[in-house]
């Protein structure tokens, strides 16, 4: 492999940055965001503020696109493993992405330059693929959006790599389950304010911390729209759940230090000490009774470390 050097920096943790492939090309015949060729979602900066409470239309191609970012994610978990590197994993999504007639929607979103994001260790979020192999004892988060039929759907996931320590298993599996407890909450009235008040009680008891900077967000037409969606308790979101919102949650749950900085690539969240981070994320729709989850994982999706504990204790 060349030889990289990564740009000077106080990095908080063991991790660098590596090198980062050149911008891939989507075919002519694929719908694209607004700012797929020069990099500004202007619809996004014009739009940002209100609620869409989506139609019934609407809501099928929402579905549809989710669909297909459930599929690519779990090819993508598939590929997990140690000595695979995430610019390899990406340049799978990208693929699969343009085969199912999806744009993938992070590519050129505010110039960022990949298909996916892909959040190693410390990486809190918007991890840029790049040519450094997974190591065995790594947790990496894989996110994907998908822009299909006019239409974005958003999720992610975080995997394990080869043999994890218990402490990362942990935090893992909290993190998903602050999610699900959210998802839970969520139904006509629900103020937007309480999902952060239910992840913080859950993951505080367990000794982990709330990133504050980055939120869930609405989503339809608009990559990241309202509502703003914080995971954290006491905050200031607006608004309740209505029938046809869609939006997503997200948490990202550190083991020490809720504080977050930023590497010089200007996307690399990772955490201030340098502790590891873990994060899921569905997108999910306001119904009559409650919710739908929109990115449900299948039959397909790369089993969860504690589910394959369970099955092989009952094998026993």
């Amino acid at each position: 492999a060349a030889v990289y050097n990564p740009p000077a920096f106080p990095y908080t943790g063991e991790l660098r940055p590596h090198y980062v492939t050149p911008m891939r090309t989507v075919p002519k015949h694929i719908v694209k965001p607004d700012y797929a060729d020069h990099g500004r979602p202007i619809s996004e900066m014009q739009g940002k503020d209100r609620v869409v409470v989506h139609t019934k239309e609407q809501i099928k191609r929402i579905r549809a696109a989710c669909r297909v970012g459930r599929e690519v994610l779990d090819l993508a978990g598939q590929m997990v493993k140690p000595g695979i590197t995430t610019e390899e994993i990406d340049r799978c999504v990208h693929q699969w992405c343009i085969e199912r007639g999806a744009y993938p929607s992070p590519l050129n979103y505010h110039s960022f330059p990949k298909s996916c994001c892909t959040s190693p260790n410390e990486v809190i979020c918007h991890g840029i693929p790049d040519a450094r192999p997974l190591k065995n004892g790594d947790i990496v988060n894989i996110d994907i959006t998908v822009y299909k039929d006019g239409m974005h759907g958003d999720l992610n996931e975080t995997f394990l790599v080869g043999e994890v320590d218990e402490e990362s298993k942990r935090l893992v599996k909290a993190t998903y389950d602050s999610l699900m407890l959210a998802i839970k909450a969520c139904k006509p009235g629900a103020f937007v304010r309480d999902f952060g008040k239910i992840i913080s009680k859950f993951c505080n008891k367990k000794q982990l911390s709330v990133v504050r900077s980055y939120c869930g967000h609405g989503i339809g037409e608009l990559f990241h729209c309202q509502p703003n969606v914080p995971h954290y308790a006491k905050n200031k979101a607006i608004g309740t759940c209505k029938p046809g919102m869609v939006f997503t949650i997200e948490p990202m749950i550190n083991m020490k230090s809720w504080r977050d900085k930023t590497w010089p690539d200007n996307w690399t969240s990772v955490t201030a000490d340098g502790r590891r981070s873990a994060q899921f994320e569905h997108t999910i729709l306001v119904t009559k009774t409650g919710c739908e989850v929109l990115t449900a994982r299948t039959k397909n999706s790369v089993p969860m470390w504690w589910e394959i504990e369970a099955k092989e204790a009952k094998k026993k």
